[in-house]
């Protein structure tokens, strides 16, 4: 997993590549809404993209990870359908309940049934390289959710400058976030952690307890700012040192929630020295974004080399397909 982290920046820049030459048609439908399907690695994608799109799009973008979909789609709702690998059983069922509904189809794919569907109907679809770990590949389907939105209208196409300018961010900072990487990892080795995030952000933190989980091979929980002033920080009277808290935080954070983070960490530190501050760089929304992804994603394997485990390895949601798919 070390040598896909290693190449994050380089997906992103062959992503936007792919993006820029994606030939998507346009629609003669009003949409009045978008609804993002995908699950695990290539889902995550869509809860981040909708938090940062939500201040530029004129209709709702939400995010659904499950089988079915909810009743308001419809023949002016954009479906846009995330699976990596084409085949997750509960994105394909999303799909083909969307093409009952005649709703507005794009989808983001390497193969498999999903590729094959849209060759059928004739749907947008954006083709991303195969093979690899989905979650390795978060830079590809989030890149191509932010061309397929400005494909129809919903985003403007400063998203493009954006991109380009994270891309050089990454490139200028790429050892320092290594070397802060290691020394987080340091920190929270042998301790189970907690992840907090501005409530704009929820996307990453989720993302970030993702990569721990599938990675690093631990339990994590993420949490938002001020969703969890009101419910877990309640939880910490029965905190001690065998947690640790990681705050991911953006200097352009809500001002309200960046003062209730410091009065939270006053008030975690009564119940263990573990506590942890990332702040982001950068000027935009997405190179925040990317720059917090990338630093919690070396986290997630220098811990997993920590602990002796294959980054790599999912055995577990291997058995959990197989029996699915016999039943």
């Amino acid at each position: 997993m070390i040598k896909f982290v290693s190449r994050f920046t380089q997906q992103l820049e062959e992503a936007f590549e792919i993006g820029k030459k994606s030939s998507l048609n346009k629609t003669n439908k009003t949409l009045e809404n978008v609804i993002i399907c995908g699950l695990g690695g290539s889902g995550i994608g869509g809860k981040i993209a909708s938090q940062i799109v939500e201040n530029f799009s004129q209709i709702p973008v939400v995010v659904h990870n499950t089988y079915y979909l909810p009743k308001f789609v419809g023949e002016n709702t954009l479906v846009i359908i995330s699976s990596y690998s084409g085949d997750t059983e509960e994105t394909v069922s999303s799909l083909k309940e969307a093409l009952l509904r005649k709703s507005e189809i794009a989808c983001i794919s390497s193969g498999g049934k999903v590729t094959e569907i849209a060759a059928k109907n004739n749907l947008n679809i954006v083709k991303v390289p195969g093979g690899n770990p989905p979650r390795a590949m978060l830079t590809y389907s989030l890149t191509q959710l932010f061309f397929i939105l400005n494909n129809y209208g919903l985003i403007y196409d400063d998203f493009e400058a954006n991109l380009i300018s994270t891309i050089t961010l990454l490139n200028d900072e790429a050892e320092n976030i290594k070397q802060e990487a290691k020394e987080v990892t340091k920190t929270v080795k042998d301790k189970t952690i907690l992840i907090y995030t501005d409530d704009s952000f929820g996307g990453v933190g989720t993302r970030f307890k993702q990569q721990l989980n599938e990675n690093s091979k631990v339990l994590a929980f993420n949490h938002v700012v001020p969703e969890m002033n009101h419910n877990e920080l309640l939880g910490w009277n029965g905190g001690n040192d065998s947690f640790s808290a990681i705050f991911l935080r953006n200097h352009s954070d809500n001002e309200r929630n960046q003062f209730r983070m410091e009065i939270c960490k006053e008030i975690i530190a009564n119940k263990t020295n573990s506590i942890v501050e990332l702040f982001s760089k950068g000027s935009s929304t997405i190179e925040h974004t990317f720059y917090l992804i990338l630093i919690t994603d070396w986290i997630s394997v220098y811990l997993a080399a920590e602990y002796g485990v294959d980054a790599i390895e999912i055995k577990v949601i291997d058995r959990l397909k197989n029996e699915l798919s016999n039943k």
